[in-house]
């Protein structure tokens, strides 16, 4: 069985969807019905811009999402039997599984990074991956730091990123070193994402999703927040408003697929992270990209 998968924030690169545009007109028609509906050009900054403007949260996930969501609209053939996404990934595996429609997704992407830049505004705050230290020793690590950190990204075994404050989350990777993690690094991003200091951010994007149309998709969804297949629209809904004041479980959901007979993992997007991450979970998977 086939597992097309979608990656998440940090994908990103300069020149991005660029060749998609060129050489395939529909893609073109696509990427401009984009332009119009965000009122501006993203896609002169994706194929033109430096790195430092596609790391903008409002760039970054309108851009992921459109480069995933279009590379899958114009593949012949494209017929998933499951799916998943990486954080904002699940949104462009909603468009690719038919629950949500192109524009109604790209909408909430963009309402969602808005939110999102804002909570970072609210509070101030970051992200630290975390290599070669158990899982169950990250959380409890996490639980004794008098600030506020929690796990955010359950990526792989042995990498783990963590969120919260500033000063939780040097504290806490000084303690991660001392129990004997690899690495403890602080990531470049502006804010604790999967956390609850982004429940402003979810209070408004949970009025978004309320507002908009879910389909039945045609084929299950692995959700970040459940980990296990999903086809119901008002749970598909609750998991999603969840998400970004939840950890994203990605180890276990892709296990999930596994034992639900998943044997090839297509990436669907920019760049090849989720296809190493697929590996380090389950090394007998085959992987791809398109």
């Amino acid at each position: 069985m086939k597992a097309f998968v979608f990656p998440g924030q940090g994908a990103q690169f300069p020149g991005m969807g660029k060749s998609l545009y060129e050489e395939n007109s529909e893609a073109k028609a696509l990427f401009e019905q984009a332009n119009e509906i965000l009122g501006f050009r993203i896609s002169d900054i994706m194929f033109e811009g430096t790195d430092e403007e596609l790391k903008q949260t409002k760039v970054t996930q309108p851009a992921i999402f459109l480069h995933s969501v279009i590379l899958a609209k114009t593949t012949p053939d494209f017929a998933p039997n499951m799916v998943a996404g990486h954080s904002l990934g699940e949104f462009s595996a909603l468009v690719a599984n038919g629950t949500l429609s192109f524009e109604d997704g790209l909408k909430l992407v963009y309402q969602r990074a808005l939110a999102m830049q804002e909570a970072c505004e609210i509070n101030p705050s970051t992200m630290a991956a975390i290599l070669g230290l158990a899982d169950e020793k990250v959380e409890e690590i996490c639980s004794e730091v008098e600030e506020r950190v929690v796990p955010a990204n359950y990526n792989c075994p042995g990498q783990l990123v963590i969120s919260g404050t500033n000063k939780g989350i040097e504290i806490a990777c000084e303690r991660m070193k001392a129990a004997g993690a690899k690495r403890a690094l602080p990531l470049p991003v502006g804010g604790a994402f999967h956390s609850p200091l982004m429940e402003p951010a979810r209070e408004k994007l949970q009025k978004a999703i309320e507002a908009t149309e879910f389909h039945t998709p045609s084929c299950p969804v692995y959700q970040n927040v459940s980990t296990t297949a999903v086809s119901d629209v008002a749970t598909i809904k609750q998991n999603l408003i969840a998400q970004l004041t939840a950890p994203v479980k990605w180890t276990q959901s892709v296990q999930n697929m596994v034992k639900d007979g998943a044997t090839q993992f297509v990436e669907c997007g920019p760049g090849k992270v989720l296809q190493g991450l697929v590996k380090k979970i389950h090394p007998e998977a085959e992987v791809s990209g398109l």
